[in-house]
């Protein structure tokens, strides 16, 4: 069974509106590449690395947060790094579940669609979230590329681990 990759329509020519949907559908992806896991799967590693699926998920949730709530927008946000054990590794808690991180996730897209629709591609972070001076705040453009990668490269990373499990494969 391979879990089809739902593709913007390949005749946007809005960039914002290509940026937005192509996030969108990478999360449909990374949901429907957890769907169906078991408990034990979903918390357990099948990788040297040693991170679980659910694990992969909440980065996603604080990876997203970081770049765009915390970083260009400079809202104040808890726990910036609260995907990270003290060591930098990725965790979650016990009473953390798909569910919650899967709402978290759809949660922080309609965050992100709201910053972008608000924003010009050119425009610059702002200052005092998470970037202190001008020199190292990204445009937004630069932003939704970085995050979009995040989700192709991460989106892969599933597609080995899903395979690994039972099978399923992706793109």
């Amino acid at each position: 069974m391979t879990v089809p990759l739902p593709e913007p329509d390949h005749r946007l020519v809005d960039n914002k509106t290509l940026f937005l949907d192509y996030l969108d559908s990478y999360r449909a992806s990374i949901a429907a590449k957890l769907a169906g896991l078991s408990e034990d799967d979903m918390r357990s590693s099948r990788l040297p690395s040693g991170w679980a699926p659910i694990e992969l998920l909440k980065h996603l949730v604080y990876m997203e947060r970081r770049w765009l709530r915390w970083g260009f927008t400079g809202e104040e946000v808890s726990a910036p790094w609260g995907d990270q054990d003290s060591e930098g590794r990725w965790h979650v808690e016990p009473d953390e579940s798909l569910d919650d991180l899967l709402d978290a996730l759809w949660a922080g897209g309609r965050r992100t669609r709201q910053i972008v629709d608000e924003a010009n591609l050119h425009d610059f972070s702002a200052l005092g979230g998470r970037f202190e001076s001008t020199d190292e705040a990204p445009a937004l453009v630069w932003v939704l590329f970085h995050v979009l990668q995040e989700y192709a490269r991460h989106a892969g990373h599933l597609d080995v681990v899903r395979e690994l499990i039972d099978g399923v494969t992706g793109e």
